[in-house]
């Protein structure tokens, strides 16, 4: 048994996961897993997000990159803010077992400026159809 709170919507659904010895189900790749029980939902979002989280967890990665080429404003001489960092993150979920893999890449990639807010600064990582994707404008 284990137990679960729902976060596709702003309810939280409090949802207990039981796998049941007999039986199984078939995903559409052919592999088989044991039948799970899912209680404590109130639509069919959190049985199917009850699932996934059991089955096959999947995150968005928040991180950041370094920009290339870029010296502080300190060690210019200047007193404006010139960051040296950019944040990004994934378009969509990635399988938690791969997330260190992708966080050494976003962490060795350099991101050259200017950049703008949803410019792609990995495309299709490890073809994964992981994008990732600055979240702030750098000029």
């Amino acid at each position: 048994m284990r137990n679960l709170t729902c976060i596709v919507c702003p309810i939280g659904c409090a949802l207990v996961v039981e796998g049941e010895e007999q039986g199984a189900s078939t995903t559409a790749g052919g592999d088989s897993f044991p039948a799970l029980t899912i209680t404590g939902n109130r639509c069919s979002r959190g049985a199917v997000y009850a699932q996934e989280e059991v089955r096959a967890p999947k995150r968005v990665v928040t991180a950041t990159c370094p920009i290339a080429g870029r010296v502080s404003a300190y060690e210019a001489g200047r007193s404006l803010y010139a960051p040296r960092r950019i944040p990004v993150k994934t378009l969509s979920p990635c399988p938690r077992e791969k997330i260190p893999a992708l966080l050494a890449d976003i962490y060795k990639t350099k991101v050259s400026v200017p950049v703008k807010a949803g410019d792609t600064v990995i495309a299709n990582w490890n073809g994964e159809g992981i994008n990732v994707i600055a979240v702030r404008t750098v000029s």
